[in-house]
């Protein structure tokens, strides 16, 4: 997990939580493959059938604003890079200013 925005060079497979304005994931930049939960159909999904989800599909990045991930699933036994975005909200115009192109 980070506490700064997420700057992930080279091209990866991301999944944005929905928690997250979908329209976030066209900041990432094309050189970034980016689902939302709502893209892939995971809506609802509880943390820990979610994340099964994730690492199960491929993708090798979660990006969330979920501060409490840590605390409620056991996150060292997954293999698996998640970004914490820190923000007061989570309207784009926030979030665009910690993703990186």
């Amino acid at each position: 997990m980070t506490r700064m925005g997420v700057s992930i060079t080279g091209i990866s497979k991301k999944t944005l939580y929905e928690n997250l304005p979908k329209q976030l994931k066209a900041d990432f930049g094309p050189d970034h493959d980016v689902k939302t939960v709502r893209d892939m159909g995971w809506l609802g999904k509880k943390n820990g059938e979610l994340l099964g989800l994730v690492v199960f599909s491929g993708f090798d990045v979660f990006v969330t604003i979920d501060k409490n991930l840590r605390y409620q699933q056991n996150l060292g036994r997954i293999e698996l890079k998640i970004f914490v975005l820190l923000a007061i909200n989570n309207c784009r115009e926030i979030l665009q200013a910690l993703v990186e192109k």
